[in-house]
């Protein structure tokens, strides 16, 4: 149930957005569009009101975990272990194929005579 109004939510504000630019590239002397525009962007902006008061209806705040105690008693966190793909990654080589280094010549010559 929450995806689905993570994805209403989302579709909501990017519809919203496209409206707000479309209505920056109306020309000016277009005054049926440009109210039409806005009418629709009021009812758009409306909506996403309502989903938002949902959304944030929804969710329920999360309990606090209790924070870690080092065992030597100094208080400070436990240090987080890093995974695997967190640090600096050596870029992957790649392999050129490589030409031999002096080509072979079978009596035939590239000058014209």
């Amino acid at each position: 149930m929450a995806r689905t109004i993570d994805l209403e939510l989302t579709r909501a504000e990017v519809e919203v957005r496209e409206l707000e630019a479309r209505l920056r590239v109306v020309p000016m002397n277009d005054n049926q569009l440009s109210e039409a525009l806005r009418t629709a962007l009021a009812a758009k902006k409306d909506r996403l009101e309502k989903l938002r008061a949902i959304h944030a209806a929804g969710t329920k705040p999360r309990p606090q975990r209790p924070a870690a105690v080092n065992p030597d008693g100094d208080g400070s966190e436990l240090s987080r272990k890093i995974p695997v793909h967190g640090g600096h990654r050596t870029p992957l080589k790649r392999t050129i194929p490589q030409r031999t280094s002096a080509p072979t010549t079978t009596g035939k010559s590239k000058t014209r005579k």
